[in-house]
C-alpha cells in the first residue's frame, strides 16, 4: 500500500471510505462522540475508532475534551480545499472537452465537404 503523505491526498483517501463519508455526514449535524458514531454501524467501537485516525490525520476531524467524553467535531477547512481543487480542475476538465467537441465537429464538417466534392 503506497504512504500518502500531502494533505489534499490524505484528504481525498480519508474520503474515498463510505464509512468515513457516513461519519463526516453525522458529524455535519453536530458533534458527537465515538460511541453515538459507533450507532450506526456494524463494527466495534474500535473500527470505529480507526476510522476516526484516519479523518483526524486528514485534519478533516478534531476531538475536543469535555470532561471525561472526547467529542468528535467536524473540520470542514480541508473539504474546502479539497472541494476547491475539484471545481478548478472541472473547469479544465471542461475546457478541454468544448476543445474537443470543436476539433470532432470541425473533422466532420471537413468530411462531409469532401464527400460533396467527389
Amino acid at each position: 500500500m503506497a504512504v500518502v503523505e500531502d494533505e489534499l491526498s490524505l484528504v481525498f483517501s480519508a474520503l474515498a471510505d463510505p464509512t468515513r463519508r457516513a461519519i463526516l455526514e453525522r458529524l455535519a449535524r453536530g458533534d458527537a462522540t465515538v460511541n453515538q458514531l459507533a450507532e450506526p454501524f456494524a463494527m466495534t467501537q474500535q473500527a470505529v475508532s480507526k476510522h476516526l485516525k484516519v479523518l483526524e490525520r486528514a485534519r478533516l476531524i478534531t476531538r475536543t475534551r469535555t470532561a471525561q467524553s472526547r467529542p468528535c467535531v467536524l473540520d470542514a477547512e480541508h473539504l474546502d480545499q479539497a472541494a476547491g481543487w475539484i471545481v478548478r480542475h472541472r473547469q479544465v476538465w471542461a475546457d478541454r472537452h468544448d476543445r474537443l467537441d470543436e476539433h470532432l465537429a470541425a473533422l466532420q464538417a471537413g468530411q462531409r465537404r469532401d464527400e460533396g466534392t467527389t
